[in-house]
């Protein structure tokens, strides 16, 4: 079981369970149920102490992988039981491999009559259009990050980008690929609005956009700090961030009017000096309230066009001496080498430290490759506006051309299939 809404479907089929023996519930851990499905609201602790004070439940024993078999072989039962619902769609080949395995233990398996009108996954669906709370949402990143090879980032800059990354799914063999987070990147925030990508959009007027994206989604958002601004006002920004639900505020160790990290040396990128930039990352933890709230440090080493070497004597100092809960290195550079690099000697240093990557030079790159150099966050940092650019260009570029708007007709979605992708419109 996940167990994570217990429903009197669950309950029947613990009852029928008990008719044949002790009832040992294996309950999925966070990592299994991470790689198919969407993080449970509740932690596998808590989980746990729910479903081990059923009555008719004997124990309850981690299911750390999606499939039964390694705790059906390690507890070899007479009997396993489970609803017949999986007969049919996405867990089929979950049936036939228990089948196979309790065929070999001489065991049994007894399916039981789906409990119709209980559907765990409509349940879920409509706690997810009722919301989420800020401080559930705050929380989810680290468990994200504990118990994912690779969490995937998308940028957003609205509540329409906002849902695309809240619903998305891809399914991939057993597996459902989803977006685990978004990205409140301060480059797009400023472009949408026509504005340059140098901080000359404030953390109130931010705010108001990134209020939209959490009215009507319930992942957690990264929020990009930029250079985090001067040490007496970044107290305040965390504390906003972390009062509104934000999960993690990323800022990068420059100074000065802020210059896109993509142009490189090609424009003056000026570092600040560690101890001051340790300072800044010391004050922010120490205003935060909780201890789920994530300042990560960037590190601009490789973009200004310095060694590894220097990337990681930085970045372990924001570790050491200023408490950051992660690293971000960023790179210009379309191989990707010097990221490589850098990731396997932190990870010998910092072993358990988080390090976030944001692949748009290298992007040839695969998540499951960067998760190998250690790489834990992936970020997908400006591509919805990217994407969403040309687009409108050449819808717009085609009334000009027709004096109408039915030669666009194949270039944009029905009108009446978006308006479905908002909650409450029906």
């Amino acid at each position: 079981m996940i167990a994570d809404i217990m429903h009197p479907g669950l309950i029947n089929i613990i009852n029928e369970g008990a008719k044949y023996g002790n009832v040992v519930i294996g309950l999925f851990t966070d990592k299994a149920i991470a790689q198919h499905k969407r993080l449970p609201y509740l932690t596998y602790e808590q989980r746990k102490n729910v479903v081990e004070n059923i009555k008719n439940v004997t124990a309850v024993v981690p299911q750390e992988e999606w499939s039964y078999a390694p705790n059906l072989r390690r507890l070899k039962p007479d009997y396993i039981i489970h609803g017949d619902d999986w007969q049919n769609g996405p867990d089929r080949e979950l049936r036939e491999e228990t089948l196979q395995v309790m065929k070999e233990l001489g065991g049994q398996v007894i399916e039981i009559p789906y409990t119709k009108g209980i559907d765990s996954s409509s349940l879920d669906k409509e706690i997810k259009g009722i919301g989420t709370t800020p401080d559930i949402r705050l929380k989810t990143l680290r468990r994200l990050i504990d118990a994912k090879p690779v969490v995937r980032i998308l940028e957003v800059h609205d509540g329409l980008s906002g849902l695309i990354c809240e619903n998305l799914e891809v399914k991939n063999g057993l597996y459902m690929d989803t977006f685990d987070g978004m990205w409140s990147s301060s480059l797009t925030d400023s472009t949408s609005k026509g504005k340059p990508d140098i901080e000359a959009v404030d953390l109130t007027t931010r705010m108001q956009d990134l209020t939209n994206i959490l009215e009507c989604t319930t992942k957690p958002i990264i929020y990009d700090g930029d250079t985090g601004g001067k040490l007496e006002h970044f107290v305040f920004t965390v504390r906003t961030l972390e009062r509104n639900g934000i999960s993690a505020v990323i800022i990068e160790d420059k100074v000065g009017l802020k210059k896109n990290s993509l142009f490189g040396t090609d424009a003056i990128q000026t570092q600040d000096t560690i101890e001051n930039f340790c300072q800044k990352i010391r004050a922010g933890k120490n205003a935060q309230v909780t201890k789920d709230f994530m300042i990560i440090a960037r590190c601009e080493s490789l973009i200004a066009g310095k060694s590894v070497d220097d990337a990681i004597e930085r970045c372990s100092a924001y570790v050491e001496r200023g408490g950051a809960d992660g690293i971000m290195i960023h790179s210009k550079e379309k191989t990707g080498d010097d990221i490589r690099q850098f990731c396997q000697r932190f990870r010998q240093l910092h072993p358990y430290v988080p390090i976030v990557a944001v692949p748009t030079t290298y992007n040839h790159l695969r998540e499951e490759e960067l998760a190998e150099w250690g790489i834990k966050v992936v970020i997908y940092a400006n591509h919805m506006l990217r994407a969403a650019y040309p687009a409108m260009v050449r819808v717009a570029t085609s009334i000009l051309q027709n004096h109408r708007s039915y030669d666009a007709n194949d270039l944009c979605m029905p009108i009446k299939q978006i308006l479905e992708l908002i909650p409450g419109t029906k």
